[in-house]
């Protein structure tokens, strides 16, 4: 499935929104999910068919399971927040809600996911519904850069791999913080240029996801210390090298499995550019890491 910035979408709570309110990135990143090739890939490949966490995952060892490792940066991350029954959480661009439904079972909170992915939304509400949890997880279609909430509405705002696609990342982080409540907490990962980056590196790989910039750490922080925060940034970016590594290879080895399911062409250039994070990571032009900011 395909998204014109003309077209009306429905949410998971059948809502319809305009695609045409959002930035030209978002847009694009919404229809790169929304493909059958996308879906495929990050389902069976990444998510090792369970749908849930499609993200860069914290190795205990470099060959250690994907799910295992992506299952770690969730629960790293929670255990920063102080989550209880009582809090509401916004999951800025939650993919297929494997955070979500990690954050609603272990700590009994409600939490929202805002996501752009018609084809995502659809399968977080059917496994939110399959594993009991569609009373404490909603699913909404919506952009972060326009975050269709009221101010002060939520406890914490949690993202994972997400704010790369935004058009205007000051813009949410605006957005962010103006639906936090006074003293909330937003932690996020994001696939970032370092703060010094070769151009002539990050070219490819700004060409390959139709960006012109990616963020970087000290950006972050900078923005969201002006923004009244106070920001502890954990470095992983060798844990962003190794997972590149690690989804390449499994790529690979299930190739044959994924025959008839996905397009050669999709799997050759998804490789070439696993490959280009891998590099960028050993270079050191690329970072990814944890951002925790309290408000």
């Amino acid at each position: 499935m395909t998204v014109s910035a003309q077209t009306a979408h429905a949410n998971g709570n059948g809502t319809a929104v305009d695609a045409a309110k959002y930035s030209k990135e978002v847009n694009t990143a919404r229809d790169y999910y929304n493909s059958d090739d996308a879906d495929t890939f990050y389902h069976l490949c990444w998510g090792d068919g369970n749908g849930d966490h499609i993200h860069v995952g914290l190795y205990a060892e470099p060959q250690e399971s994907i799910p295992v490792a992506a299952h770690r940066t969730v629960t790293t991350m929670a255990s920063a927040l102080g989550l209880n029954s009582s809090m509401r959480v916004l999951d800025a661009g939650a993919g297929y809600g494997g955070s979500a439904r990690e954050l609603a079972k272990t700590y009994g909170c409600r939490v929202t996911c805002l996501n752009l992915s018609d084809v995502e939304n659809a399968r977080n509400v059917r496994l939110c519904r399959e594993r009991g949890l569609d009373k404490l997880v909603d699913v909404v279609d919506g952009s972060y850069e326009e975050i269709p909430f009221e101010d002060d509405s939520f406890d914490a705002v949690w993202s994972m791999d997400a704010f790369l696609h935004s058009g205007d990342r000051l813009k949410a982080l605006k957005e962010i913080k103006r639906v936090l409540k006074p003293g909330g907490q937003f932690i996020f990962t994001d696939l970032m240029a370092s703060d010094n980056p070769n151009p002539a590196v990050m070219q490819p790989i700004l060409a390959r996801l139709h960006l012109t910039t990616l963020g970087c750490p000290g950006w972050y922080k900078s923005e969201l210390e002006k923004l009244g925060g106070k920001v502890q940034y954990t470095d992983h970016t060798d844990m962003l090298t190794n997972h590149y590594r690690r989804v390449g290879e499994v790529l690979q080895e299930r190739r044959h499995l994924m025959k008839g399911k996905i397009s050669d062409k999709y799997i050759d250039t998804m490789s070439a550019g696993l490959d280009k994070w891998v590099s960028g990571g050993r270079s050191g032009d690329l970072a990814w890491g944890i951002t925790h900011c309290r408000f």
